[in-house]
Parts: C-alpha cells; sequence; structure tokens
C-alpha cells in the first residue's frame, strides 16, 4: 500500500492529460455554443413531453376535481377554505380567466367529462410551470459542479421521469409548488456564481430571485417551507464563510448580513403578505368555508348572513340563535334527527358540530324552569350565570348531557337532544359562564364568549377535532368535559340572534382588520392541515414506500388509465445511488482525516464533488424525512420535490465516478510504468470506456421512458368492430397505440363495454411491466 502511495506523489502528468482532467474552461467559445446546444435541446425536450396530449382525457382527473374547483370560486370571488396557501390556486384561476374560462364547470368528481368548457388553459399553465423543472435543475447542477455532462444527466433524468410528466399535465398544486422550489433554488445558486462580484446588478437580481420565489414556494403549499431551510442553511454558511476571511472587514460582513435580510426575510414577508391580500380582496363572497372562520371573519362576506347585518345586541329569552365555538376553526351546535347507534352511550339524538350553514344548527333559548318564546312579556336578557335550556328547533328536543360515555373521548361524558315539544328533565339545565364580566351581565351576540356548564354534573360543552363515524356523518364530536376550566374548546359565542321585539344594531362594528384575517387564516389552515384524515377506500402512503417506488395511484381509469409512478429505473437508480452516497463521502473524509496521500486530479475531483452534493442532499433530506413526523394523511405526490433533488444527486455522483474512475484505474494498473507516453493513451482509453457506459446510461433511460410512457399518456382499451361469421369473429381494430391515441374519445358509452368488443391488448402489454406486485396498473 505505501509503494501505491508513493508512485501517485511520484508520478508524472502531461499537460494533455491535465487538461482533459481539469474543468472545461468555461469561457471558451465553442464550449460557449456547446452549453448552449445542449440546454436548448433539454428545453424542447422537456417542453414536447410535457405538452404532448395535453388536452387529454378530456375529464376530471384525480384532485382537478379540487383545484379546478378552487379555480372556479376565484372567478366567481366565492370564498372557500383550504388547507393550503393561496397563490397555486389564484394563479390557476388567473389563466383560465385569461383563456376563455368562465368558472361554470361544477368539477364534481373524477371522470366527468369537460365537454367544451375551455379548461385547457388552466392545464398548459401547470405545463408550462412543470416544464421549467427540467432546464432549471440543468442549471442548477452546472452552477454546483461547473460539469456539463452532469448538468445533462440531471435534466435527463427529470426529463424522462413518467410521475414528473404526469403531475405536470393536469390542474394541480404541484407543478406550481416545484417550480418554485426549484426556482428558488437556481437562485440560490446562481447568486452563489456572483460570489466574486459582490454588490453588482447580477448579484442583487440573483439574491432577490431568490427571495421572491422563496415567497411564491410557501405561497403554495406550507411544505415550501422546506426549501426556505435549504437556502437559510446555505446562507448562513455563506455568511459564516465571509466573516471567517480576515480580509474583509466587519462593516462589509455587516453589508452582506443586511443585503440578505432584506432579499431573504424582508422582502419574502411583503411578498407573502401581498399575496393573501390578493386572496382576501378576491374572494369577497359567501361560499362554503365562511363555517370554517369566526362570526367577525364572515361579517366581511358579502351575502353571509352577518354581512352588512343588522340583529339585536343582546341575546333575550326566547330568541332565535346559531352557537359557534369560537376556537380557531370552530364549528357551529348542531343536532340532526339521527340517534346514537346501539351500544354508544344512550340511543337519543345526536348532538356534533357542523362547520357549513343549516337550519339543524338553529336553537331557542328559554329559561330553565319555563317555556319561552319572543312574545313572553316582559322582555328579559340572558345575563351571565343563568341557569337555562337549549331547545333544537328543527327536532324541538332539549340539549342534554347524563352520565354516559362519549362516543369517541371516553374520559368525557354523551352530550345529546332530549325530550318532546321542548319538555325534558332536569339533565338539560346548564349555566352559562362567561369568559370574562361580572354576574347580571348581559349576554352580547358574536362578542361575548362563554362557557355551557351543566348543571348537575358540572361538565362543559366541549368541542372536538375528533370525526365522528359515518352513522354521524363524519360530523365532529361534542362532549361534555369534566374539566370546567380548559378554554381552548368548551367557549361559545353567539353568532345569529333572531329576536322581532328587540331593536337592531349593525355587525360592521365586528369586522376585523386585514391583519386579524390574514392570522385568523392561517390559524384555521394549519388547523386543517393537522387534522387531514384519509376517506374510507382512499389509498394512501407511507414516506419509506416513496422512495423505492412501492405503489403509484391512479389520476385516471377506467378505459382511460393514468398511473402516477416514477420511472423505475431512475428511481431505482436514485435510490442506489442515495445508498453508496454517505460512504463515498465517508472514504473521503477518512483519507483526509488520515492525512492520506491523494492524486492531485483526485483531490480536485474530491472538492468539486463535496461542494456540489452536499446541498443537493441536504435539500433532498429537508424534502423528505419531516413527513415522517407528520400526523396527516400523505400521498404518493408527496415525495416528488425531494425527488427532484434525488435525481440531481445521482447526476453528480454519477458525474463524479465518471471522472475518477478512469484516473484511479490508470494509475493503479499502471503505476510501475508512469511516463507520459504510456499514460496519456491510456487514459484516452479509460475515458472512452466511461463515454460509452455514460451514453449507455441515456439510452437505457430514454428506453425506458418509451416502455412506462403509457401511464402517463394513457393506457387505453380500444373497441373492435366486429362482424359474426358463424362461431368466429371477425374485424379490424381502431388502430390506437395504448398511450398514443389520435382519436378524441376518451370515455366508452355503456352499449359500447362489451367484452367481445374491447381489445385489451395495451392493458396486456403494461401488465408485463408490473416488476412490483404493488403496482396497480
Amino acid at each position: 500500500m505505501t509503494n501505491i502511495k508513493q508512485s501517485y506523489s511520484n508520478t508524472t502528468i502531461s499537460t494533455p492529460v491535465k487538461e482533459n482532467l481539469s474543468n472545461t474552461n468555461p469561457l471558451s467559445a465553442r464550449f460557449h455554443f456547446e452549453w448552449w446546444l445542449c440546454f436548448s435541446i433539454i428545453s424542447v425536450l422537456a417542453f414536447v413531453t410535457r405538452f404532448y396530449k395535453i388536452a387529454e382525457p378530456n375529464h376530471v382527473c384525480w384532485d382537478e376535481t379540487h383545484f379546478g374547483k378552487m379555480a372556479s370560486w376565484y372567478i366567481n370571488h366565492t370564498f372557500f377554505f383550504d388547507v393550503h396557501p393561496p397563490l397555486g390556486k389564484m394563479l390557476i384561476a388567473l389563466a383560465g380567466h385569461w383563456t376563455g374560462y368562465n368558472g361554470t364547470f361544477p368539477f364534481n368528481k373524477p371522470g366527468d367529462s369537460y365537454g367544451d368548457y375551455p379548461i385547457l388553459g388552466m392545464r398548459i399553465f401547470c405545463a408550462a410551470l412543470g416544464t421549467m423543472i427540467v432546464p432549471c435543475s440543468f442549471v442548477i447542477v452546472w452552477n454546483l459542479s461547473r460539469s456539463l455532462p452532469a448538468s445533462i444527466m440531471a435534466s435527463t433524468l427529470l426529463l424522462f421521469d413518467i410521475g414528473m410528466i404526469i403531475l405536470s399535465q393536469y390542474i394541480l398544486l404541484d407543478p406550481v409548488l416545484m417550480c418554485f422550489i426549484i426556482c428558488s433554488t437556481m437562485g440560490m445558486t446562481m447568486f452563489h456564481s456572483y460570489a466574486d462580484r459582490p454588490f453588482q446588478k447580477p448579484w442583487w437580481f440573483w439574491l432577490s430571485w431568490s427571495g421572491f420565489f422563496l415567497a411564491c414556494a410557501m405561497s403554495v403549499k406550507f411544505v415550501g417551507l422546506f426549501v426556505v431551510l435549504l437556502v437559510g442553511i446555505f446562507t448562513i454558511n455563506d455568511l459564516w464563510n465571509i466573516y471567517g476571511d480576515l480580509n474583509n472587514s466587519i462593516p462589509l460582513v455587516m453589508k452582506h448580513f443586511l443585503a440578505r435580510v432584506l432579499c431573504l426575510i424582508i422582502l419574502p414577508i411583503i411578498v407573502y403578505v401581498s399575496f393573501f391580500w390578493c386572496h382576501l380582496t378576491v374572494l369577497n363572497r359567501s361560499g362554503s368555508g365562511d363555517g370554517f372562520y369566526s362570526s367577525a371573519f364572515q361579517s366581511t362576506l358579502e351575502g353571509n348572513s352577518l354581512y352588512n347585518a343588522s340583529m339585536p345586541q343582546y341575546v333575550a329569552y326566547g330568541a332565535s340563535l346559531t352557537i359557534k365555538n369560537h376556537r380557531t376553526g370552530g364549528a357551529y351546535l348542531h343536532s340532526h334527527w339521527h340517534l346514537y347507534p346501539e351500544g354508544v352511550g344512550a340511543r337519543q339524538q345526536q348532538v356534533t358540530t357542523y362547520s357549513h350553514k343549516d337550519d339543524n344548527n338553529k336553537w331557542r333559548i328559554k329559561k330553565y324552569n319555563e317555556e319561552s318564546s319572543e312574545n313572553a312579556e316582559p322582555i328579559e336578557y340572558v345575563k351571565n350565570g343563568d341557569l337555562i335550556r337549549l331547545e333544537h328547533l328543527v327536532t324541538e328536543r332539549n340539549l342534554h348531557s347524563h352520565n354516559e360515555i362519549a362516543p369517541i373521548t371516553k374520559k368525557h361524558f354523551q352530550v345529546t337532544c332530549y325530550g318532546e315539544k321542548g319538555v325534558g328533565d332536569a339533565n338539560d339545565v346548564f349555566r352559562i359562564e362567561f369568559e370574562t364580566g361580572n354576574t347580571g351581565q348581559p349576554l352580547e351576540a358574536v362578542k361575548t364568549r362563554f362557557k355551557l356548564i351543566h348543571y348537575l354534573m358540572n361538565c362543559a360543552i366541549y368541542s372536538h377535532n375528533k370525526q365522528l363515524p359515518k352513522w354521524a356523518f363524519e360530523q365532529l364530536e361534542v362532549t361534555c368535559t369534566p374539566n370546567v376550566f380548559d378554554t381552548k374548546n368548551t367557549l361559545w359565542n353567539v353568532e345569529d340572534n333572531h329576536f322581532a321585539r328587540l331593536p337592531n344594531v349593525s355587525v360592521n362594528v365586528y369586522a376585523p382588520s386585514f391583519l386579524e384575517k390574514f392570522l385568523e387564516s392561517h390559524a384555521v389552515m394549519l388547523q386543517g392541515n393537522s387534522g387531514l384524515k384519509p376517506k374510507e377506500g382512499e389509498i394512501t402512503s407511507r414516506p419509506w414506500q416513496w422512495p423505492i417506488n412501492y405503489r403509484g395511484q391512479f389520476f385516471s381509469g377506467n378505459d382511460y388509465k393514468i398511473y402516477l409512478l416514477g420511472n423505475p429505473i431512475i428511481w431505482w437508480l436514485n435510490l442506489l445511488m442515495l445508498f453508496f452516497y454517505p460512504f463515498i463521502v465517508l472514504i473521503i473524509v477518512i483519507r483526509r482525516k488520515r492525512c492520506c496521500d491523494e492524486i492531485p486530479l483526485i483531490e480536485k475531483e474530491n472538492q468539486r464533488f463535496l461542494s456540489a452534493s452536499i446541498w443537493i442532499f441536504i435539500g433532498w433530506c429537508l424534502h423528505y424525512f419531516p413527513f415522517y413526523a407528520m400526523g396527516r394523511v400523505l400521498y404518493f405526490h408527496h415525495y416528488f420535490p425531494a425527488a427532484i433533488f434525488s435525481s440531481m444527486l445521482t447526476a453528480i455522483i454519477l458525474d463524479y465516478l465518471f471522472n475518477t474512475l478512469p484516473i484511479l484505474m490508470l494509475y493503479i494498473v499502471y503505476h510501475r510504468k508512469s511516463t507520459a507516453e504510456i499514460i496519456d493513451p491510456r487514459y484516452q482509453s479509460a475515458r472512452l470506456v466511461f463515454h460509452f457506459i455514460y451514453g449507455t446510461f441515456i439510452s437505457a433511460i430514454a428506453y425506458s421512458f418509451y416502455l412506462f410512457s403509457p401511464l402517463a399518456y394513457g393506457i387505453i382499451r380500444l373497441l373492435t368492430s366486429v362482424t359474426s361469421t358463424g362461431n368466429s369473429s371477425t374485424g379490424s381494430s381502431i388502430i390506437i397505440a395504448a398511450g398514443a391515441a389520435i382519436g378524441s374519445k376518451s370515455t366508452l358509452s355503456t352499449d359500447d363495454l362489451n367484452a367481445d368488443h374491447i381489445d385489451y391488448s395495451s392493458e396486456q402489454q403494461m401488465k408485463s411491466l408490473r416488476w412490483m406486485d404493488s403496482w396497480e396498473f
């Protein structure tokens, strides 16, 4: 081993070999031409693969039913609730509006035909942003590695990834999110490439670019925070290196610091808040999402019962009212005719909370010991400390609790509705306690927060985030908690207050400011995000399944199948490189720590590899591992931002191996004959072999794309025209290749769906590519 080390250090290297091993001079005219040629070819191919068959299938696919519907609501200015920030949906709506879509298609369910509705503009917009991912990855890898082969490999892996194509072709947030993530990362690397020219216009431009797209990524989905962390870690490292350079004065270091604060903190905050201002300004009409927000918030929405509303300021006995839980995202106290099933406490009428406006949310407030109506004399206000009953207006049964275990929360008591025609028993009596205020203070609508304390059991009515089973229509559980001091879920307020004999006052006095609406929107979104649970029969996945491409998901089924799956060759290659990467880094670090003699050119490649790969690897980790800590429902498509970083990392690792292995082979095999006359031709031969391997890699990836492309462009069941002659049938098939259909018919009629009239050959062909039993196509 010592002899080998000595031979490494003593070997002379001729000038031609040095020129071949060093990075190509990016300033040469020939290389400049080659760079732009490769970049242009990659960009054109990305455009072609993403826009091919963009209009097919001509029906709603997967989550288009959600995001297409939300785009319609933006076009119609109708308020709604979603767990994601608004930018992606606003941009999709803007694209639809500019291309003639008027927001009238219902987007009821996957499979609904679009007919003549002009929704294509929204798909084109998403595909355009999905296309940008490929050339941006080319630029990122180039800036980090200064290797044209690595840039070509990274962009090729993303270019021919079936899953990336599928996510780019439909009305989804994913292409918007991934584009903004990759643009933020590209801005980070472009800014770093101008490190030797600080405070010049390009330096400022790319720093501002990074900050702007960080805000955009966060404004599409909250997982955009992961790229914010990546850029933040990169910036801290950059500032640390600037501070550690003794040639830099402290004022200069502070100037660098303040420039980054301005462009990477202040600018993104301003942009992010501006997007929400647009969101709250555009959605100014009442819609399906009103009930998720506070009564004060709802008073700003046109068409809402609280908008420009007038109602009595104080609540009187006999008033008809709705009661809303005061926590963020709190729902309305609700009941309906259905009873709790056998074995779930007492078989009495269900009480839940429900987020939408409904007649079953209405109650009449009465004294505990007598019936109260609007005509009762004199008019008496409900006061702090009063004993009351609440009668459900539709079913005429009283709010009730007793010593029975709650359906889900076993430490609480069951809450029901009980009695007939407003007549019940002593378990219907509750004491009303204000959060603040003196005994005897009247109850004010909208404003006053109060608890409902059961008179006999001394428990408080409690609103949960837990969904009840289907027997309660998956509405939220209501219980009576013995912990009457809990203030998070036991506070309520009166929202609608109807009493004809009292003078009305305007509710506008309760309207919140923009900042209050901004903060409430975030609290509701975060609460909704954490509470997402899978629907019955819905296919979900776990993070460990994603890198191995364990299972995909259908975007379209039946006669025109689209199946989201990563290109297996690419994804398994990425997985292999992720496995080897820590070992490669460990070997380099150990050899450095042990002060092993290293070939100068190998050491140069090591340094280039480490500086390029570490940030891509951190990017992959940040976009993957946090999902293990998430309690919400997860889907396969959540991995694709991390898959972008994984593909770029694979390209950098392969480029490193292709550059270093010929050198190592050369020196290991010929270390005893280290003259330049022998080294030069042998090196050229070794490089030629690895160029052949590189070309084989690219060809294999392209061929795998060809094999699996029907998953993206359609696995189609073909109709055949059949004529019977005796016991045999003859006919001619419609000549349409799977995944390359020319015909516009994307759905088959019921009459057509006869096994004797359908050609399943394309499906059979794809089944031969089911290399894993968990793949469902």
